[in-house]
């Protein structure tokens, strides 16, 4: 029966070391979302005032507080993946293109999707006005229809 080894080797042939013990608590925090996070902190402040203290302005100091998402490090972990060399040039360059790319993409995907929003915000925005000036305008003639003679 063969034992894997705890040297083993990154795909750039680096060994790998085994994250810190703080590393290893903030990413299991990171997989339970936010609610783990403020768990933590209160339970901190429960046992030992400076520990909660210490989670709420780390929390705070990193935005955790302000995400919305919870899987920051997974997140963190595939833009490492993606910015680790394969070994070979030509695909690294390859890579460096697309993913730069895709980036430009997403950034005008985002501006567009902003213009729509304004756009349908404007147009919501001057139903508002239009209606407005109708019902001022039945009002008036309303008010001029009731008007003793």
């Amino acid at each position: 029966m063969t034992t894997a080894t705890a040297t083993s080797t990154a795909p750039i042939g680096l060994p790998m070391t085994r994250p810190g013990f703080f590393a290893r608590c903030e990413n299991w925090l990171d997989e339970r979302g936010k609610g783990a996070w403020i768990g933590a902190m209160v339970l901190g402040f429960i046992f030992f005032w400076p520990v909660g203290l210490a989670l709420l302005a780390y929390m705070i100091w990193s935005k955790r507080m302000f995400k919305k998402s919870h899987n920051c490090s997974s997140r963190r972990s595939n833009r490492h993946a993606m910015m680790a060399t394969s070994g070979n040039s030509a695909f690294d360059a390859y890579k460096a293109d697309t993913l730069r790319r895709l980036e430009e993409e997403q950034t005008n995907f985002e501006s567009f999707l902003t213009r729509l929003r304004d756009a349908k915000d404007k147009a919501e925005f001057d139903q508002f006005m239009d209606d407005r000036a109708t019902k001022a305008a039945l009002s008036k003639d309303d008010d001029a229809a009731n008007e003793p003679a």
